[in-house]
C-alpha cells in the first residue's frame, strides 16, 4: 500500500511537472534521436525536482518510441557527447599531482564520472524509471552483441543497477496459488528450464504441500520477479526430472521430506545479465526452508548441461577411440534412448566423457565451459552425481543426451568449495564422479553387459 502511494504520488507530480514544461516550452520535442540528447542535456542542466522528473519521464517515453536505428544513434551519443568533462578533469589531475590529498584524490573521483552516469541517476527518478531502464539495457546488450563502440556506456549503466539492485534492496517472496495472477502468468513465461505448458502445470508446481518457489523482487519493480527457483521436498537426492514433473505423481507428506531440490532456476530480466542474485537466492531459500522444515538435511540441484552435446559435437580433441566414435553415431537416431542395447553402449561412451567435461575440459580462457557448473560450483557445490537419462524432453535429449547433474550444498563444507574453485579453479566432485572420468565406470559397465 506505500508503494502504491508513493508510486502515484511520484506519477502526479511527474504529469503536472510535464504539463509546465510544455507550456513553458511552447514547442513540440523532437522525435528522433537528435530530439533526445536535447532533452538529456536540459535534465542535466538543473531544474526543478517536479519539472525535473516530468522530464525524466519524457525522455524514457520518447525512448520507446525510436526505432532500433534511433536507439543505437542515442546510444551512440552518450558515448560520444556524455563522457566527464575533460575540462575540470584536467584541472582536478593538475591539483591531484601538485599536492595529493584526500580531498584532491574525492575531486579527482567526481571529475573522472561520466555525465551519462548522473543523467541515469536523474533518469530513474521518473515514475517507473528503474523498470525503463533496465528494459533500456536489454537493448543495449541486443546491440553489443561482440562489438565495444558501447562498452563504456555499458560499463556505466550496469556499474548504477549493481548500485540499486543490492542485496539489501531485493525482497524474497514465496510464490504459490494465492499469488496475484499478473505475477503467476509471468513466472509461467520466464521459466527458462523446464517449459510450463499451462495454468494446471503452474499449479502442480506451487500448490501441493511437497513444492516450492521462491522469488526476488525489487521495491521499484514490484510486479516483476528478478529471479526464481522451483524446488521440489522429496525423500531421496532424484536422478531424473521427469518423476518431480509428473501430472499423476504422489504428493510426499511434509513429514517424510529430507531432500530440498532445486530443479529449476530462471533470471527474467535480460537487462540485468552479468548482476547475479542466484547465490543470495539459494542460500535465503535454504534459510527459509530449514526454519519451516527442520527435518531437511540435504540441498541438491537437478540441473541441466545445455552446452554438454555441443561441446561434443565441436571439440576435436575428445577422449575418444575410434570405437567410442561410432557408437557416437547411434546419436543421430531420434529414437535411440528407446533401445536398452544403445543407451547401454551410449551410457558407457557419455558418462565418461561427461565426467571430462566438467573435470578436464576448459575454454580457451581457462574457464569451465558450462555456465550451471560455473554457478553452483562458484556458489560453493560439490558435484554429487552425474545422472544418466535424467531428462529424455525434446530440449534434454538435444542438448545434453538425457544428462542431468546434481550438485550438492553441503552447509559446512560451501565456504571451503567456493575458495577452492575460485582461487585454485579446482571442481570438488564425488569420488563417483571422480571414478567415472578414470574410466572405472566404464569397465564395471562393461562387466555387467558381459
Amino acid at each position: 500500500m506505500a508503494n502504491a502511494f508513493f508510486s502515484d504520488l511520484l506519477a502526479t507530480i511527474s504529469e503536472r511537472g510535464r504539463t509546465l514544461l510544455r507550456r513553458g516550452d511552447g514547442s513540440d520535442t523532437k522525435q528522433d534521436a537528435d530530439g533526445l540528447v536535447e532533452l538529456c542535456n536540459a535534465l542535466l542542466s538543473g531544474r526543478g525536482e517536479a519539472s525535473g522528473t516530468a522530464m525524466a519521464r519524457e525522455v524514457l517515453d520518447l525512448y520507446r518510441e525510436l526505432d532500433a536505428a534511433g536507439r543505437r544513434a542515442f546510444f551512440e551519443a552518450l558515448v560520444r557527447d556524455f563522457g566527464p568533462d575533460r575540462e575540470r578533469l584536467s584541472t582536478a589531475i593538475e591539483k591531484w599531482r601538485a599536492k595529493p590529498t584526500d580531498e584532491d584524490a574525492s575531486s579527482l573521483h567526481f571529475a573522472s564520472e561520466p555525465r551519462r552516469q548522473e543523467l541515469i541517476r536523474r533518469l530513474n527518478r521518473a515514475p517507473g524509471g528503474t523498470g525503463d531502464l533496465v528494459a533500456m539495457r536489454a537493448d543495449l546488450l541486443g546491440m553489443m552483441n561482440g562489438h565495444t563502440d558501447l562498452a563504456a556506456l555499458d560499463r556505466d549503466v550496469s556499474h548504477l543497477l549493481s548500485s540499486w539492485f543490492n542485496r539489501g534492496f531485493l525482497v524474497l517472496r514465496r510464490i504459490d496459488w494465492s499469488t496475484p495472477a499478473n505475477i503467476l502468468e509471468k513466472i509461467i513465461r520466464y521459466e527458462a528450464v523446464h517449459e510450463i505448458s499451462d495454468w494446471d502445470d503452474l499449479r502442480r508446481r506451487i500448490d501441493p504441500v511437497d513444492r516450492r518457489c521462491y522469488a526476488f523482487f525489487h521495491p521499484a519493480m514490484v510486479d516483476e520477479p528478478l529471479i526464481f527457483v522451483e524446488v521440489a521436498l522429496t525423500e531421496t537426492i532424484p536422478g531424473a526430472i521427469a518423476p518431480l514433473l509428473a501430472v499423476d505423481r504422489q504428493h510426499l507428506p511434509i513429514e517424510k521430506a529430507r531432500t530440498a531440490v532445486f530443479y529449476s532456476i530462471s533470471n527474467t530480466q535480460r537487462g540485468l545479465g552479468g548482476i547475479s542474485f542466484g547465490s543470495f537466492l539459494i542460500k535465503q531459500v535454504v534459510e527459509e526452508l530449514r526454519r519451516e522444515t527442520p527435518k531437511l538435511d540435504t540441498f541438491v540441484t537437478l540441473s541441466p548441461v545445455p552446452g554438454f552435446m555441443q561441446w561434443v559435437k565441436q571439440d576435436k580433441d575428445l577422449p575418444l577411440s575410434d570405437e567410442d566414435r561410432e557408437v557416437l553415431k547411434r546419436l543421430d537416431d531420434a529414437k535411440w534412448f528407446e533401445s536398452p542395447e544403445t543407451t547401454a553402449l551410449l551410457r558407457g561412451v557419455l558418462e565418461p566423457l561427461a565426467a571430462h567435461y566438467f573435470l578436464k575440459a576448459r575454454t580457451p580462457k581457462g574457464r569451465l565451459i558450462d555456465s550451471v557448473a560455473r554457478f553452483h560450483l562458484g556458489n560453493g557445490a560439490r558435484l554429487e552425481r552425474i545422472n544418466w537419462l535424467g531428462d529424455l524432453s525434446p530440449k534434454g535429449v538435444r542438448e545434453s543426451a538425457g544428462v542431468m547433474v546434481n550438485y550438492l550444498y553441503r552447509l559446512d563444507d560451501i565456504e571451503k568449495n567456493h575458495e577452492a574453485y575460485a582461487n585454485d579453479g579446482e571442481v570438488v566432485a564425488s569420488s563417483a564422479v571422480k571414478k567415472l572420468l578414470k574410466g572405472e565406470g566404464r569397465r564395471l559397465l562393461d562387466m555387467r553387459l558381459s
